[in-house]
């Protein structure tokens, strides 16, 4: 069974940084492809970043790119998002998601972790 559980979500000023954790208990962790979306109120689940099975390659929504970073551990089964100089438009609930390769949509999903930044 896949269970994914994010952590470090909180409340920080504009400008401050926050790092995401997901720690999975899922098949077999290194060969999953894993991502983070994102939820805003009243608005609808969207991308944020992924991350191939290596760590390789990343990729990012625009609105994120140059000040978030998603990264792995294989050997801790956990990925992060380390997000800096956040923004108030950043304020949503954060999902990590897995899909077993790239062709696949992403299947499962964890609970959410909430970040609120004030201005």
């Amino acid at each position: 069974q896949v269970q994914l559980v994010e952590s470090g979500g909180g409340l920080v000023q504009a400008g401050g940084s926050l790092r995401l954790s997901c720690a999975a208990s899922i098949g077999t962790f290194s060969t999953y492809p894993m991502g983070w979306f994102r939820q805003a109120p009243g608005k609808e689940r969207e991308f944020v970043a992924a991350v191939n099975w290596s760590g390789r390659s990343p990729t990012y929504a625009d609105s994120v790119k140059g000040r978030f970073t998603i990264s792995r551990d294989n050997a801790k089964n956990t990925v992060y998002l380390q997000m800096n100089s956040l923004i108030p438009e950043d304020t949503a609930v954060y999902y990590c998601a897995a899909r077993k390769n790239e062709l696949e949509h992403w299947d499962h999903w964890g609970q959410g972790t909430q970040v609120t930044v004030s201005s």
